[in-house]
Formats: structure tokens, sequence, C-alpha cells
């Protein structure tokens, strides 16, 4: 299959994108000439025009190629990656001269047009609308009228390259997701890893995947495609008709035409009865996997993140010495003391046991000179700390949030939680980080909630038997 493709394209096809070869710019160039036809009513332009529109380009983003074209004018340039691109050893464009008025015309090859979609499909891949793929499959079959002239091209063989399409389709999503996932195991910023969940929930996938499962969900239409198909390759008249439009359009033996054929709907009701399921379990399993791990990391980000642990370390053992020598407390202030609670042990558990260290002998004393604060540096210095002490999404106050929407109740659901801004997003989502931990438990369902351009996943809250 390679070695075919390779006899009908030029020798140099790829040289110009290969390294070393201003592979940037001269792609840049191509995807410029391309859009210059979009206009146009075929891939045809004037030499003129296209080589002032990409001498334009080339000023406007200063583009540099070779240290002799850099002295030239951008217009001599444009006719110099024209002739490179028009090259028999390149052919992404030819070139040929009006019959009539003799001007020199810009023509596309059809290598080239293929060469220019593939490079823009890879900077930005085309959105997909899943569901339409099943609407399309059910559209087609439910309405004859539309196949009947040819019923093997516009029926068989239209059914079959969308279901073909859908799980290309829902395979790639597939693998998306699986790279969601590895992104969200590097995160080490909460902020990062926020920002990063609320595209996620803000983005085109959610609400695509929500339609697929919902609106168009194949489970409505299944049963009605699998007859309808099962009806067309059942009646004689129907499928002898079919067979010979196989033959003609795939040019085969009518023998060969009507395995083909019975091949095609088989493989299509395969995909629909079996195939489909067992994709969308999988996309369903990795979905879950990305929240949980996203809600997992938002806890241990919070819970134990580096820079936070180590400041806090280094306090407390500032205090406990101080403390010890009996110094520093009585130099604080009555706001600064309330910072500093060392006798409440709501938050002890077994990972607070500390085993004693062998201690290290002190073989030589170290004077060390200190700074004396002004009470300017001191009140910065506090209201600085209260600032960062201060959380909006800390275990107490998720326990008090959820309190309040219960009101009593034994048990919410995630439809009566706030959902209008993305701080009550970030509240519901840390209300359920802190649920085993605040004597709560957590059923995770089915579908999706949306509103105002956000979407949360469905789940019930209730409290435990036992409490905390």
């Amino acid at each position: 299959m390679a070695s075919n493709v390779f006899n009908r394209i030029p020798s140099g096809f790829f040289n110009l994108l290969s390294s070393g070869s201003d592979n940037i710019n001269n792609a840049g160039c191509l995807l410029e000439i391309y859009s210059q036809y979009d206009l146009e009513v075929s891939y045809r332009i004037s030499r003129k025009q296209l080589r002032d529109a990409l001498a334009l380009y080339i000023l406007e983003n200063n583009l540099s190629f070779s240290e002799k074209e850099a002295d030239e004018k951008s217009s001599d340039v444009a006719n110099s990656i024209i002739r490179k691109f028009t090259d028999e050893e390149c052919g992404w464009l030819t070139e040929e001269t009006d019959d009539a008025t003799y001007e020199k015309y810009i023509i596309m090859t059809e290598a080239g047009i293929s060469l220019s979609e593939f490079l823009l499909a890879l900077g930005q891949p085309e959105k997909v609308e899943y569901s339409s793929y099943i609407y399309n499959i059910y559209n087609t079959l439910m309405n004859s009228e539309q196949w009947k002239s040819d019923s093997y091209v516009n029926a068989v063989k239209a059914v079959y390259n969308n279901a073909k399409a859908l799980a290309k389709s829902l395979k790639r999503l597939s693998t998306f997701i699986r790279k969601k996932i590895e992104e969200l195991t590097r995160e080490t910023s909460l902020e990062v890893l926020t920002e990063h969940l609320l595209e996620y929930c803000d983005g085109d996938f959610i609400r695509e995947y929500a339609r697929l499962t919902k609106q168009q969900n194949i489970h409505m239409y299944r049963s009605h495609i699998r007859a309808k198909l099962d009806e067309i390759v059942n009646n004689p008249e129907m499928r002898e008709l079919i067979v010979y439009g196989c033959a003609i359009e795939e040019n085969i033996p009518e023998d060969s035409a009507e395995d083909f054929v019975l091949e095609m709907v088989e493989n299509t009701k395969t995909f629909l009865n079996e195939d489909y399921d067992r994709i969308m379990r999988d996309i369903k399993h990795k979905i879950n996997m990305h929240i949980h791990i996203a809600v997992g990391r938002i806890r241990f980000i919070r819970n134990s993140g580096k820079d936070a642990q180590g400041n806090v370390e280094q306090v407390l053992k500032l205090l406990r010495t101080s403390i010890d020598e009996g110094s520093l407390l009585d130099e604080l202030s009555d706001e600064m003391t309330k910072l500093y609670k060392f006798d409440r042990n709501e938050y002890i558990d077994t990972a607070s046991l500390w085993s004693p260290r062998k201690s290290k002998a002190i073989k030589k004393a170290v004077t060390t000179e200190t700074e004396t604060l002004t009470q300017a540096d001191k009140d910065d210095a506090i209201s600085a700390l209260e600032k960062e002490a201060y959380n909006p999404y800390s275990k107490k106050k998720m326990k008090l949030f959820l309190e309040d929407q219960m009101r009593g109740k034994e048990e919410i659901d995630s439809a009566q939680l706030p959902l209008s801004s993305k701080k009550e997003l970030l509240s519901d989502i840390s209300a359920v980080a802190y649920c085993e931990e605040n004597g709560f438990e957590i059923t995770v369902e089915d579908g999706y909630l949306e509103a105002n351009d956000m979407i949360l996943r469905r789940f019930k809250i209730r409290r435990k038997a036992n409490g905390v």
C-alpha cells in the first residue's frame, strides 16, 4: 500500500518539510496559498494574484529564508517560493498558461491539496459531532425516497460509512481521554489543576458526550436500524438491486458483490450491537477515572503541597523552639496568637504519631544575627499570614457548606447543589473531595448536570450511619 502511494507522488514531495529545509516557513507558505483558494470556484488562481498575496504574508510575518533571499524584496521571495513549489520534484503546485489571455495560472495539485488539509488537521483537529452519525444512519434508512434510485450507494454503503466513521471517531476519543488523564498525573500546582479541570468541564467534549448518551442515545434507534437493514437485504427484489449496484460501483463480479454487501451489512450490525457498547463502556470508565484522578490530585495537593508543607514545618519548628525558650509568645499580640492554637487536636490521626530520633550533640556554638522588625513589618506579616491561611474550600468550610445545603436531611442529590458560577462548582467538587473525612459518603451516578455553561457529574451525598 505504501509503495503505491509513493508511486503517485514526486520523489521530493516531502523534502521541503524535512528538518533543515525551512520546513516551518515552507509549511506556512503552503497553507497561505491554500487559503487563497477559499473564495475561488476552483484551485486555480493567477500567478500575479498569488504572488502578491504570498508576498504580503511574508512581509507581515517577517519570514526569513536563506541568506541570499534575506535582502530580496518580498515579491521576489514569493516568486522564488512559487517556483520551488511548482518544481517537478516537489509537485505541490503546477503552472499553466491560459489559451485566450496567455496569463499564467497556478493550480494546486491533488496531492498538494491533500497535504495542506493534512497539515491543517494536525494543527487544528476538526471537532466531531458524534451524535450526528447515529442520526444520519437512522434518517437515511427511514427515508427510502432518498435512496431508492441507488439503494447500494445511498443506503447500504452510506450507512456502513457512517458506522465506520463513528467507530473511528469514538476510538480517537478514547485515546484523547487517556492523554488527558496522563496530563493530570503530572500536574503539581493546584491553580493549574483547577483550571485544567474547569476547562475540561466547560469543554465541547462533555457536551458532545452528553448528547451521545442522552438526546441521540443509540438505544433509541438501534432496533429500528437493525430491523430496516434486515428488511432491505431479505427483500429479494431490493437485494438484487443492491447487489447489482455494488457490482457496478465497486467494479466486481455479481457473485462477489453479494458477499460484499452482506459483509457490509453484518459489520454495521455488529458495530451497532456489540462494538459500540464496548467502546462506550471504555470511554465511560476513562471519564470516571479522569474525574477521580482530578479530585484525588486536588486533595493531595491541598493536603501535602511541597512548598506549603515546607513553610509550615519551618514555622512550627520556630514556634516550638520559641515556646521552650518562653520568649516568643510574650511578644505576640492577641491577634497573632489566634493564628497558633496548639491545644486543638481535631486534625490529629494515626499519621500524626512521631517517633523520636537520636539527637545530635552540639559541638560548636553558633551565633546568628537577627533583625528587629518594625511594627509596620509585623502588621504586614500578620496580614499576609491571615490572607494565606484563608482557604474558602477547606475541610471545615466544606462540611459547613454541605450541612447548610442539606438542612438536616440525610441525603442530597447533585441537582440540589448550587451551580451558577465557577466558585460554586469548585465548592461542589471540594465538598465531594472531603466527603469521607467529614462523615459523608458519595455515590456516583450516570449522566451529567449542565447549567450556565458548566457541567457536573451526577452523584448523591448521604450521611454515614456511624457519623464521622
